[in-house]
């Protein structure tokens, strides 16, 4: 903020104290102000948090002895704009355009007749000091609040149909003592250091700078003139809550979930962080999960894939399927049965992919056994494994 815009301001009208106002008084009045225009009072009006800005401007200056000189100083030498003459200079208002007098000045002292005989560096050289801030000026800046990571453990079918969950989470939260400020009294004062930004900017050299969370305020931009004892003067407490989360359909094992504004809670009506929650999914005794897909293995009898036959599938959640086996399938063919997958993102389903697995018995009738021992007779010209030799040969 310039110079000009410090001069031009009446830091007195802003906390409402006549100009003889002693330091009590100042102090008095910028608390009653600051409760009343707090950002964490007034979520969401901007009015207000203008307001607040003015009146914390006002105390950074009022309420320092050395500044409240110099600011009061520097204001006697001007008149709604224009300058007051100095000792050595004609009388009355010369109506100068603060912007010139506060630019580059005039060379040598040009303007010493009727100002009072200031250097070549002109008058913003002279105030430089005292208000030499950044574009930011005072102004206190919202801080997000925090991001939150959660874990959340469901079982196979809570995965893929979704599901409604409580979560208990622990975050760092306004301190209820305090109302968020820090401070006793509720009327903290803004960082000198960081003027309110909560951060600090330091050369890198080539032309280049970094910037730093200030170490004084620790980047809340507020400093407690009289520390909260639940706090310590951090404004911020840990506040445990409890909440409904609802996981959506098809979700995976491992899959991070991101819910917006649902983290910890802002700061001078800063935005709330994200929730993240990291989904772990149980497996299932006879279901699995390729994607969108489900996978089920089916034993089928050895004359089922002989002959062909129909074999009923179960699905999740739902009622068995049959499919249609055709003659000579092989062990280990996938076969699929459409629409009985996990939930897509448009709504839609996957498919449940079967997987053939020819059943050998461990034991056999005597009419069981006398009747494979013909088959084995009647078929034993074929050799499964001829083309397999035939092949190794070949290689």
């Amino acid at each position: 903020m310039s110079t000009k815009d410090f001069v031009e301001k009446d830091y007195y009208k802003v906390l409402g104290v006549p100009k003889d106002a002693t330091d009590a008084e100042v102090k008095k009045a910028y608390r009653k102000l600051a409760r009343e225009f707090h950002p964490d009072a007034n979520k969401g009006d901007a009015k207000a948090e203008e307001r607040f800005k003015e009146i914390s401007e006002a105390n950074d200056v009022l309420g320092d002895p050395k500044k409240r000189k110099e600011y009061d100083e520097a204001r006697a030498l001007f008149g709604n704009g224009g300058f007051r003459a100095g000792p050595g200079g004609a009388g009355g208002n010369f109506n100068f355009d603060l912007g010139d007098l506060f630019g580059g000045g005039a060379p040598g002292g040009g303007q010493g007749g009727a100002g009072g005989g200031f250097g070549g560096g002109g008058l913003g050289d002279v105030f430089g000091g005292l208000f030499n801030r950044g574009s930011t000026g005072t102004r206190v800046q919202p801080k997000r609040g925090q991001d939150i990571e959660s874990e959340v453990t469901l079982s196979f079918t809570e995965a893929v149909d979704g599901a409604t969950v409580p979560l208990r989470m622990s975050s760092q939260a306004p301190c209820k003592a305090c109302s968020g400020t820090g401070d006793k009294n509720g009327t903290p004062r803004v960082c000198p250091t960081c003027v309110g930004t909560g951060q600090v900017s330091r050369g890198s050299g080539g032309g280049f700078s970094l910037t730093d969370p200030c170490v004084d305020c620790k980047g809340r931009g507020l400093i407690a003139q009289d520390p909260c004892d639940v706090c310590k003067g951090s404004g911020r407490a840990k506040s445990a809550r409890t909440m409904q989360v609802r996981i959506p359909a098809g979700v995976s094992d491992g899959q991070r979930i991101r819910l917006r504004g649902k983290g910890g809670a802002g700061e001078r009506g800063g935005p709330a962080g994200d929730l993240y929650v990291v989904v772990h999914v149980d497996a299932h005794p006879v279901f699995g999960r390729k994607g969108d897909n489900l996978t089920v293995t089916v034993p089928v009898t050895y004359p089922e894939a002989t002959l062909g036959g129909e074999v009923k599938v179960p699905t999740l959640g739902g009622p068995p399927v049959t499919l249609k086996l055709p003659a000579g399938t092989p062990n280990g063919r996938t076969m699929r049965a459409r629409g009985k997958g996990a939930v897509r993102k448009d709504g839609t389903r996957g498919d449940l992919l079967v997987t053939v697995e020819v059943a050998v018995p461990r034991d056999l009738g005597q009419e069981a056994r006398d009747a494979l021992e013909a088959y084995r007779k009647a078929t034993a010209d074929e050799d499964p494994r001829a083309e397999l030799f035939q092949a190794a040969k070949g290689a």
